[in-house]
């Protein structure tokens, strides 16, 4: 009996060197700071780089859609939770034939669909607002493009480039 009680002892003292000795090493501990740049950002994707009005007889058809209608638009912003996001659009004239006749670039006009789009009409002299969000997300939405057609028109292929900006304070 006496050997068991000595064998458990040692076995007693050896568990509890043992967990002292775990608990005896140093510790050290340090802070990390983490930063994080997060700017205002825009990005605009636009379906397509081009649009283009058939040739209609003015009577049948007053209004011609754009073959390419609808144009699909994706508006990315990354901006201050309480700041507006806005998509203009302006050409840079009127619509010009290579024989100098013109087609006044406001006889072009937009209906839009999606959350803050809206619709419009053309303009070279103002941007036109095309859609406003607040804060940050993805905006999509669709423009449909139309031409008052007319029997004043001269014959021609008439051209004009236009530009989208999107602002993102």
């Amino acid at each position: 009996m006496k050997k068991t009680n000595i064998i458990a002892s040692i076995v007693t003292l050896a568990l509890l060197l043992a967990s002292t000795l775990a608990f005896a090493g140093d510790q050290a501990t340090a802070n990390l700071t983490i930063n994080a740049a997060v700017n205002a950002r825009a990005k605009l994707t636009l379906g397509t780089n081009a649009i283009n009005f058939p040739d209609a007889d003015p009577d049948d058809t007053p209004s011609i859609a754009a073959a390419e209608n609808g144009v699909s638009v994706t508006v990315k912003v990354r901006t201050g939770s309480a700041s507006a996001a806005t998509l203009t659009h302006q050409a840079a004239g009127d619509l010009v034939a290579s024989n100098t006749n013109n087609i006044p670039v406001s006889n072009v006009t937009w209906t839009a669909s999606g959350t803050g789009f809206s619709s419009g009409t053309m303009s070279s002299s103002t941007a036109r607002t095309v859609g406003s969000w607040t804060g940050s997300g993805t905006k999509s939405g669709t423009l449909n493009f139309s031409l008052a057609n007319s029997w004043s028109y001269a014959t021609g292929t008439y051209t004009v480039a236009s530009t989208f900006t999107l602002t993102a304070p």
